[in-house]
């Protein structure tokens, strides 16, 4: 396997505009509205990304709403973050809620775990 073994993630949603304005507050960041790559196979798709640095660390993702893909699914997310504690915070500021509080995991910084108002479970991660 070449480079970072993620490289994109997706988060279902039921309502865009309510999961929107959480993730741009949480993160102070605006997201990109995407075309709809096969409108023909996804009638009505709604994609919004996460700003993206191509020659970067790390990966990028979006916030999608589709016909069949229900939000509050399996799949975690861990966003890095300056202190995992703020972000955190910030979560439960705006419809969100606190999972579990910013904890030491030992020489690879803390986490901290968050719902969205989706119902979706998202990791943070920081090294201080």
């Amino acid at each position: 396997m070449k480079g970072n073994p993620v490289g994109w993630f997706e988060i279902y949603v039921q309502d865009m505009a309510r999961a929107r304005a959480f993730y741009q507050a949480v993160f102070q960041c605006e997201l990109t509205r995407m075309d709809n790559p096969d409108p023909e196979g996804f009638p009505g798709m709604e994609m919004w990304a996460f700003p993206f640095d191509m020659g970067g660390y790390g990966a990028s993702g979006a916030l999608v709403k589709m016909a069949g893909c229900p939000s509050g699914g399996s799949t975690l997310v861990y966003f890095s973050c300056d202190d995992c504690g703020v972000e955190a915070a910030r979560a439960a500021e705006h419809g969100g809620s606190v999972f579990k509080d910013k904890a030491a995991i030992g020489t690879h910084g803390f986490i901290a775990l968050v719902n969205d108002p989706e119902g979706n479970l998202i990791g943070l991660h920081s090294m201080a």
